[in-house]
């Protein structure tokens, strides 16, 4: 099966779970899991061939020009990662379904679940290395979702905002880090990257690629620091913690720096900087889990702690270092999900996760705390346990390890890690499970419904067969990842065993389990002395961060916004003029080749008239009615333009936008005063007359240049394929619905948008202050007759006719002058008339079409018949066409495009008659005396009493 529905399959089937709820928990859960365990059937399918030694690949392109396509494969590391975030995925949705209480909306988790886990897998399987960055994103945004599920707690909420603020900002250094990588190796295919590695490490941009890359793993994987972020998301429900910090999120850094170990491996700078911070990280985090209290702080820190042990062995450089590193990835994914889990059931079980109120559970939950135990001695590295071996492994690697010349710091600090692991592993075991029985548990324990602890027995099992038989059953799994992290053909010989020998390493373990028995000891005089000992805090560090970042953001933003709109625009003018007169005055300067077209009598009245025009509206904006209908003027001295050059389509267009829009503003005047205040004093009008005036020229003397310069405009091919490749010979109309049609899709998107924004505004015109200062302007009444005869007896024979007018003009679109876009205007401007000249009430009693419907049908229709051609395998919104042959009818023409100009039709008739319903609401809020509702009815002094307000304005309170 195509491998692409590896990370597809779970994003896409997250709609089902908060559907499946509806029938029932477990429906729900299945929901979550049945993709799933598809996602991993396909993997599994993909198996023989990985372990093979091939790469399994899919490409589709994308946005090519970008280098962006979406491209996928499947090697040793990438099917491991996969294979882990899927297994224990599914283990986490089992071990939900029981874990949730009744109270949790859990068809929201499950849906966060499965974005997190396409997300993740999304990133583990991308060969593009901007795909990659596009998951990467998208695991952050769903992890937020994920840490901050439980809304209701602060706690919660400022995990998530800490999370998304540190991974976020990493991931825009890791976008910057690609970016960088991808011109150096000349390719942003991973495939193509990894075989390149001699020519990145010898760029000058290695360095400062490197950093930014490693700043965006570190922050991902909680490596010092930005260790803070990761136990505070332990806020989230405990199965997101066991995800998070066992298989996916964390480890998502790890994975990036084995992936780019060919290419980025092997210098010094690479060793000195991730190792270290490995280094440190291992020490940081495991000193601070063993002074924690609650079980889920105990095991974050530990996790920060296991994640700097396999940043350090990958940042060693040594293909061996890797091999390990990648076995301990596999050790610690097992032991750390079965370890949450268990806090989880101690939490729903005991009632707390503080391990001071805790004790003697052994004997009270037999069966979760065996399993718990066992994990928390792979945790310490006990032996005939995995941890064990990785451990192991990982002190032999430092032994031969020496760093800034100095064979002792490395073997050093990282017996003292080992050593503070099995401190904090012996005191979570020791103060949860064993010891005497208590009686003031907050509830009585005892072991929980099967549900969940067999998931947790499921990551015991590998911790015991590992220990027990560790080239068995993880040699063929380690040894296929680890080629593929080294990019090599042959690693370097090592086994997999329960004894190796007195070695150093052994001696080095040995001191590790001595000091923590004594630290444990130790316990109670050390922690009063940590206490004492001024120490930074980490959060508070990040508050006080970002607090001073929000207060400079509001400095800049009071200083910049202003509230102003002419500053705003003049500033955005002056800014092209002075890059337009910069380049002007810097470029070369050369006399056209193309001489004007002679100028005639009709065009320069036409011309004056447009001056004349564009004038008076900057004199006499301020009286309102007149430059509407002067700006109208303008539009239409444009449609003469069009059609002087042989453009019907354009004319059309431009005639019905400028009735359309004229009317409606008519309306929306008839709310406001009739004139605005003074604005501005003379210098002030005076500058914006000479930005202006400099705008103008500027753009004029850049359509002059244009203008008399030869080119190759794109008209000749869309004239010479607008019949044989879209079937029409109304060459505009095939461009907008068939060679620009996502260009037009995305138009029509805009206008439904504007739509919806005028019923939001104006909405909120209906109630409170803003309606009290709307009655205050309100003009009164301009006529004694409300409706006038002869305007509602013209409007109601001109009704039919319009709508015939409409029909004709949308069935010749393809062809001759017209189209969805001009058809929907001219019905618009029939139901606009109706509205003039027989009031709001009556024609919104009388429309049956909802207007938010039409704009919901027009997008949709647009969208269903863009995809229609995917089915076929051709591009998206690409159209098609035929010819039918009927009986007496003869043969005829039938072309997609007239779908997807329907919904062009629905989306501009919608948004007029959703503007108009919404004036109409306002108009019948403001009024101070109540409207006739008969279409000719006359106001009258005797009837002003008696005639009641309307009450339903388009089925609405107005």
């Amino acid at each position: 099966m195509n491998i692409v529905l590896l990370p597809l399959m779970p994003l896409l089937a997250a709609i089902f779970p908060p559907l499946a709820i509806r029938s029932g928990r477990t429906l729900c859960a299945v929901a979550a899991a049945v993709p799933t365990v598809a996602a991993l059937l396909i993997l599994a399918a993909a198996a023989p061939a990985v372990y093979r030694g091939e790469i399994v690949r899919a490409t589709y392109e994308w946005l090519p020009q970008f280098g962006l396509s979406f491209s996928v494969f499947l090697d040793g590391l990438g099917f491991f990662f996969a294979a882990m975030i899927l297994g224990i995925g599914l283990l986490i949705i089992i071990y939900s379904r029981f874990y949730l209480s009744q109270d949790d909306p859990m068809g929201r988790f499950y849906a966060y679940l499965l974005l997190f886990q396409g997300a993740m897998v999304g990133v583990v399987v991308s060969d593009n290395i901007l795909l990659l960055v596009v998951f990467w994103e998208l695991t952050s945004l769903s992890s937020f979702l994920l840490i901050g599920y439980w809304r209701a707690l602060p706690e919660g909420r400022q995990g998530a905002r800490m999370a998304l603020v540190v991974t976020g900002g990493g991931g825009l250094l890791l976008l910057a880090g690609l970016l960088l990588l991808g011109q150096i190796a000349g390719s942003y295919e991973l495939t193509e990257i990894l075989q390149r590695g001699d020519v990145i490490k010898a760029s000058p941009l290695y360095l400062p690629m490197l950093l930014l890359v490693l700043g965006g793993a570190f922050t991902k994987s909680a490596q010092f620091p930005f260790h803070f972020w990761l136990p505070h998301a332990m806020a989230a429900p405990t199965p997101v913690s066991a995800y998070l910090h066992s298989a996916t999120m964390v480890k998502a850094g790890v994975f990036l720096m084995a992936r780019l170990w060919p290419a980025l491996a092997g210098t010094e700078a690479w060793f000195l900087i991730v190792s270290m911070t490995g280094l440190i990280t291992m020490l940081i985090g495991a000193w601070i889990a063993l002074f924690k209290d609650d079980l889920k702080a105990i095991l974050a820190y530990s996790t920060v702690s296991h994640l700097g042990l396999m940043t350090m062995l990958l940042g060693l450089g040594t293909p061996m270092a890797a091999v390990v590193a990648v076995f301990h990835i596999l050790n610690h994914a097992t032991f750390k999900a079965a370890l949450f889990m268990s806090a989880g059931i101690v939490d729903h079980e005991a009632g707390t996760r503080d391990i001071r109120r805790l004790g003697g559970l052994l004997h009270l939950m037999p069966i979760s705390a065996t399993l718990a135990l066992v994990a928390a001695g792979s945790m310490a590295g006990l032996p005939l346990l995995n941890g064990f071996l990785s451990k192991e492994m990982m002190l032999e690697e430092v032994v031969h390890t020496p760093y800034a010349g100095n064979p002792w710091i490395m073997p050093t600090l990282a017996t003292v890690g080992a050593l503070l692991s099995v401190a904090y592993s012996a005191r979570l075991a020791v103060a949860t499970y064993l010891g005497r029985v208590r009686t003031d548990y907050p509830h009585h324990p005892h072991d929980p419904p099967v549900g969940l602890w067999i998931p947790v027995a499921v990551l015991v099992v590998p911790v015991i067969a590992i220990g027990l038989l560790p080239a068995l059953i993880a040699g063929p799994v380690v040894e296929r990842t680890a080629l593929a992290v080294i990019g090599s053909q042959a690693l370097p010989s090592y086994y997999l065993a329960l004894w190796h020998g007195f070695t150093p390493a052994l001696m080095m373990s040995v001191v590790a389990f001595v000091g923590g028995a004594a630290l444990l000891m130790a316990f109670k005089p050390l922690d009063r002395l940590r206490l004492a000992t001024p120490r930074p805090e980490a959060k508070r560090i990040f508050d006080r961060v970002l607090d001073s970042a929000a207060r400079g953001s509001r400095v800049v933003v009071a200083t910049l916004h202003t509230e102003s709109l002419p500053r705003y625009f003049a500033t955005i003018i002056v800014a092209i003029i002075v890059v337009g007169g910069a380049g002007f005055m810097t470029g070369t300067h050369a006399a056209g080749t193309r001489a004007p077209l002679p100028v005639n009598g009709p065009a320069l009245v036409i011309w004056a008239t447009l001056l004349a025009t564009s004038l008076a509206v900057a004199v006499l904006h301020a009286n309102r009615l007149l430059t509407l209908i002067l700006t109208s003027l303008v539009g239409l001295g444009v449609s003469i333009a069009f059609i002087q050059f042989s453009a019907p389509d354009l004319a059309l267009t431009q005639i019905s936008v400028e009735v359309v829009m004229t009317i409606l503003l008519l309306l929306a005047l008839n709310l406001l005063p009739r004139t605005t205040p003074r604005e501005t004093g003379a210098i002030r009008r005076m500058w914006d007359g000479v930005i202006a005036c400099s705008a103008g020229l500027g753009l004029a003397g850049l359509a002059y240049a244009v203008m008399t310069r030869d080119f190759q405009p794109i008209s000749e091919y869309h004239l010479a394929q607008s019949k044989p490749g879209g079937g029409g010979t109304n060459v505009v109309n095939v461009i907008l619905v068939d060679f620009r049609g996502f260009d037009t899709f995305g138009e029509i998107i805009v206008l439904c948008i504007a739509a919806l924004a005028i019923y939001a505004l104006l909405d909120s015109s209906l109630k409170g202050a803003a309606a009290r200062r709307l009655e205050s302007m309100h003009q009164g009444d301009e006529a004694a007759d409300a409706h006038p005869l002869m305007l509602v007896v013209v409007t109601r024979a001109l009704l039919p006719l319009a709508m015939t007018v409409g029909a004709f003009i949308f069935l010749r679109g393809h062809n001759q002058p017209g189209g969805g876009f001009i058809a929907g205007l001219v019905v618009a401007i029939a139901l606009l008339m109706q509205a003039m000249a027989s009031g709001y009430v009556w024609t919104a009693e009388r429309l049956r079409l909802n207007a938010h419907t039409m704009l919901g049908v027009g997008v949709l229709l647009a969208g269903l018949t863009g995809l229609g051609s995917l089915l076929f395998g051709r591009p998206f919104l690409t159209s098609t066409f035929g010819y039918v042959h009927l009986p007496v009818i003869g043969e005829f023409e039938l072309a997609t495009a007239m779908a997807f100009d329907t919904g062009v039709f629905f989306a501009v008739v919608g948004t007029v008659l959703l503007s108009l319903a919404q004036i109409a609401r306002v108009e019948a809020r403001a009024e101070r005396k109540p409207v006739p509702l008969g279409p000719s009815d006359i106001r009258l002094k005797r009837m002003a009493a008696t005639v009641a307000p309307p009450t339903t304005v388009h089925g609405k309170e107005p």
